[in-house]
């Protein structure tokens, strides 16, 4: 459990210099600094930008690097009037880094802050359990309202309507993927929880229907953030000695195919399978 809370608290590395716009968020004032990071709770996968990105960066940074002023961000945005979809994005990564690795520079701060702050109750009830130490735990949990947090959290979490994968026709199933991949986190429901088992059931179980749907959103999807993504999933797991000679074939015939093969990452498959995608692929890389 503690490497796993280590790994979600992790600072996402930055392979591109962005210390100009770092200094531009520096210097902004914590309430737009707040309007900014709420409306970066809105984009989807597909409105993504270099200058979205880049400010996500600095966000996902700023609770390892500037404790009080990732607190003072949080403080701000529980005080908008953002919608709580958006406020309850502050308990995915945000909060949970600041608190496991700061809760020792910031508990006093939390502690007189709550007395009179029901909204930071609420938010502690999700991440009060990340603090690194007992002590610090049982501090956090004493003030933090988990009962509001999970009824907010299951409302959150419950569609309107289940959708049933397995029975959905190929086309179907392509067209749901790309609704659900391109939604906005904080949209994402049980739908997106099941569509991630169905497609590991489906790599599991079903390969070549996998790959079925893989060529299903290449027809219908376009867009390189998407790609990207199945790239990364769908194709990059069901790569095996089981299926590369589908994968071969459908390269040769498929040059939107081939391209995609161009974004897998594939160093954990082996040097044949390795050598086998790269050929297959024809020197595409991404």
């Amino acid at each position: 459990m503690d490497g796993s809370k280590a790994w979600g608290a992790m600072t996402v590395p930055g392979v591109w210099n962005f210390d100009d716009r770092s200094a531009v968020y520096n210097a902004m004032a914590v309430d737009k600094l707040a309007v900014l990071w709420c409306s970066l709770q809105r984009l989807g996968l597909k409105d993504q930008t270099e200058q979205s990105w880049t400010a996500t960066l600095y966000f996902d940074r700023l609770p390892h690097d500037s404790p009080d002023r990732a607190l003072d961000l949080a403080l701000a945005v529980l005080a908008s009037d953002a919608e709580k979809r958006v406020k309850m994005q502050l308990g995915d990564k945000f909060m949970s880094t600041l608190i496991y690795n700061h809760a020792g520079s910031v508990i006093d701060r939390i502690e007189a802050e709550q007395a009179t702050n029901p909204r930071l109750r609420w938010l502690l009830g999700a991440v009060h359990w990340w603090a690194p130490t007992r002590e610090l735990k049982v501090r956090l949990a004493r003030v933090a309202d988990e009962t509001a947090w999970r009824e907010d959290e299951l409302t959150r979490d419950t569609p309107a309507v289940r959708i049933d994968f397995g029975a959905l026709c190929k086309s179907e199933l392509a067209r749901v993927w790309v609704d659900q991949h391109a939604k906005p986190d904080m949209d994402r429901d049980a739908n997106w929880y099941a569509l991630m088992d169905f497609e590991r059931g489906l790599i599991e179980r079903n390969p070549e229907a996998a790959i079925d749907l893989v060529l299903e959103v290449l027809r219908i999807e376009t867009g390189p953030q998407l790609l990207s993504v199945l790239a990364a999933g769908l194709i990059e797991d069901v790569i095996s000695r089981d299926t590369i000679d589908r994968i071969e074939r459908e390269a040769a015939a498929n040059e939107r195919f081939r391209d995609l093969l161009g974004w897998v990452w594939c160093f954990d498959h082996g040097a044949e399978l390795r050598t086998r995608i790269e050929a297959a692929a024809r020197g595409r890389h991404w």
